[in-house]
């Protein structure tokens, strides 16, 4: 058990709170003024993990809080001799079974090479073949217009691997992608190049929650947030007017920068993967220790 003293654990959690609040304080002024923003509301509409939540800070596993005692309010923490601590009780029969899944998906994830070759389609094909009131950023013009937005979906190979961009295709460009993956299929095809698998680290950290330390939680929130700027990017829509420039993947000087980028964050992604997966371990095995 690491002990943190109150000093250095509130010092931590301020720390935490600080750094997050870049984005949870913006969300929340859009929200009061009813503000749509097409890129970053996706991190807090898409992901369900409030603002609130984020900004929330625990140890993880295997540490005692010296005077933590306003953690007993929390479900999951317990009075211990050396301080205030998660319980091992807390790790129930679902929520281990939960840990379980996320280790085995990132284990095979990361077992893969990555995949580079998708240049980012999902986000045209989501709109192909769609009048102007139908598509998902109403209010945000296509570059390329409806009619050269459809062109690139029927000229460029379509292979998404990721269940949940793909259900989002219209249905006029399901057929047009290689693959058609089904929920069923996670673990068997999610690869470490696609944006939206690493992006969804942020998902399996929160998901982890409370026995993820926060830290390893904002990091895996400030890479979807980077990964998410590059995915807009490469769509077809125009988001210059806040500061987006594109990256035209209609072009083949596009999508060798598009694939540059795509092969940096899932160098990035592996580690924050790995981290991931070791605390896995540590959840199971710490739950596992006799009393």
């Amino acid at each position: 058990m690491i002990v943190l003293s109150e000093q250095d654990w509130r010092a931590r959690q301020a720390a935490h709170r600080e750094r997050v609040a870049r984005w949870t304080q913006p969300h929340r002024r859009r929200q009061h003024e009813h503000r749509k923003h097409p890129v970053l509301d996706f991190l807090f509409t898409y992901y369900s993990f409030r603002p609130a939540r984020l900004e929330r800070w625990q140890p993880g596993v295997g540490v005692a809080l010296a005077g933590g005692e306003e953690f007993l309010a929390r479900r999951g923490f317990a009075e211990t001799p050396e301080g205030v601590a998660l319980d091992p009780a807390a790790l129930t029969e679902k929520r281990r079974a939960s840990t379980e899944f996320v280790l085995g998906l990132l284990t095979a994830t990361a077992s893969r090479k990555a995949r580079l070759g998708c240049f980012g389609l999902h986000e045209w094909a989501m709109v192909y073949r769609t009048r102007p009131a139908e598509i998902r950023h109403t209010g945000w013009p296509l570059r390329l217009g409806h009619d050269g937005t459809d062109e690139v979906v029927e000229s460029i190979p379509i292979s998404c691997t990721h269940h949940d961009a793909f259900r989002f295709f219209t249905p006029q460009a399901r057929p047009l992608n290689a693959l058609q993956p089904e929920r069923a299929d996670q673990v068997r095809l999610e690869q470490p190049g696609c944006l939206h698998a690493n992006m969804d680290l942020f998902k399996w950290s929160y998901k982890l929650e409370p026995f993820v330390p926060a830290e390893l939680v904002a990091d895996s929130f400030e890479l979807a947030v980077r990964v998410r700027e590059l995915d807009m990017r490469a769509s077809p829509y125009d988001l210059r007017e806040l500061g987006y420039e594109p990256v035209a993947i209609e072009t083949a000087d596009g999508r060798a920068n598009y694939v540059r980028r795509q092969r940096d964050f899932a160098d990035e992604a592996a580690i924050l993967r790995q981290r991931l997966i070791d605390t896995c371990r540590e959840v199971l095995d710490w739950a596992a220790q006799p009393v």
